[in-house]
């Protein structure tokens, strides 16, 4: 009888062992899935950062002259561009209202090849306060803007471009968090 009271013990200890085990797996898996989406979302390199006005209540209807190229904030349209990827150039004025609202505006290069702006669009689509839009005359394939901040990218699949996008996104910088980036002017390529 005591044969079969170790061999119960046995088998219960290696059963018990074998369920913390799973669990201790399980736990180091989540910690290193946690730690690489961290990572994915974590310092944003080559960000510029610009002392733009606080942008609330600096409408104007006027054409700008932006000292950034193109503008991470400053006055602007009292109209925001709706979010969304557009195929063709928007007015400067209203994006930076948009951006006033929380938006990360990519701009490219009109000669951007086709791939990558497909990765920005896909990107974009579904999104709220986003905009893409082709910009003449950039100094870089791409720029994410943010309200006082811009980074230069060489490609859409630079990380730094989706780490910009997770920072900035209505982000703290944002003057009018909570504002829309809907119900303003223009609509999206289709």
């Amino acid at each position: 009888m005591e044969k079969s009271t170790g061999g119960r013990f046995n088998r219960t200890t290696i059963i018990i062992g074998l369920i913390a085990l799973a669990f201790i797996v399980g736990f180091a898996a989540i910690v290193i899935i946690d730690s690489q989406q961290q990572q994915g979302s974590g310092e944003v390199e080559g960000v510029e950062e610009f002392e733009v006005a606080s942008g609330v209540n600096n409408h104007t209807q006027d054409t700008v002259d932006y000292e950034q190229d193109p503008p991470a904030g400053g006055e602007h349209n009292p109209v925001w561009q709706n979010s969304g990827f557009y195929d063709a150039p928007v007015r400067s004025e209203n994006a930076v209202h948009t951006m006033e609202h929380g938006a990360v505006w990519i701009t490219y290069s009109p000669d951007l090849p086709q791939d990558q702006i497909d990765v920005i669009q896909g990107m974009v689509e579904g999104e709220t306060c986003l905009i893409a839009s082709p910009y003449p005359d950039l100094d870089s394939p791409i720029v994410a803007s943010a309200w006082g901040y811009q980074a230069r990218l060489e490609s859409a699949d630079d990380p730094n471009l989706e780490r910009f996008i997770n920072r900035y996104q209505q982000g703290p910088q944002t003057p009018e968090p909570g504002a829309t980036c809907t119900g303003g002017i223009a609509d999206p390529a289709a």
